[in-house]
Formats: C-alpha cells, structure tokens, sequence
C-alpha cells in the first residue's frame, strides 16, 4: 500500500509527539549514565561494571520504554506519509534536545550550534515546502 501525501493534523501531532519522546529517551539515557561520568573503561571488566551500574538506573528503563513506545508510533506514521517526508519534519528533537540540556541538565549550548539548530530548521521549512510543492504537482492534471 502507497503512503498517503496529506499530512493530517492527527499525523503531524503523532511526528511532534515522536520528538519529544526521542528527546526524553535522550535525557533519560544521559540521566542513567551521569553517576558514572568519572567512571572509565578499560578493560571488560570495567564495561561489565558499567553495565551493571546502568541497568540499575530507572532512567535507563524509562529510555528504553521510550525507545520502544517511539518505534510503535513511528511504524504507525510511516504506514501513512512518506519517509522523505516524515524525518525532516520529526526533525526537531534537534531543538528540543538542546534546550532541554539547558534547563534540565545546566549544559551550556554556543552560539554556533544555535547557528547550526536553524540551518536544520530552516531545511525542515524548505523540505516541508517542497512536500506541499509535491502535492500540488500531483493535483495538477
């Protein structure tokens, strides 16, 4: 079965939603390895050590749920627009990430990679755009 061209308002809420999940998967995933910031590994031993101290973290299991509950929405979206479509407009993780990063977990975010943050949006806009362009092509007799 072909994906769908139109972009339900449903659908586009089911795309955001995937951002955030994939934003809390990474901030969960960065909570469950920040009590281990000093720790190094050097040997197999210290990997299984790690491992062990991570599967201890309900912020791991959180981001795995995350992961999971992401994949059943995605597969769910992908039955119905194109993939050429449906990644750059669930692209903006690449916005929710960082500012999570600053409010939640203090991190300092430059200037130059605020730069980069609206060179994507801005390829998201124009992907969009061309998506529309599509559509109307399409319409055209």
């Amino acid at each position: 079965m072909p994906a769908s061209k139109n972009i339900t308002f449903k659908l586009f809420l089911f795309l955001i939603s995937t951002d955030f999940l994939e934003t809390f998967t990474h901030y969960c995933f960065k909570r469950s390895a920040m009590p281990q910031s000093g720790f190094q590994v050097l040997n197999i031993g210290d990997a299984f050590m790690f491992a062990k101290i991570s599967a201890l973290s309900p912020f791991l299991w959180l981001g795995l749920l995350s992961v999971l509950l992401t994949f059943i929405i995605w597969s769910t979206i992908l039955t119905k627009i194109d993939l050429s479509v449906a990644v750059p407009i669930a692209s903006f993780s690449y916005v929710f990430i960082p500012l999570v990063s600053m409010v939640f977990l203090h991190e300092t975010i430059g200037p130059l990679r605020w730069t980069g943050i609206a060179f994507i949006l801005t390829g998201v806009i124009l992907v969009s755009l061309s998506s529309k362009e599509k559509e109307k092509e399409a319409q055209t007799p």
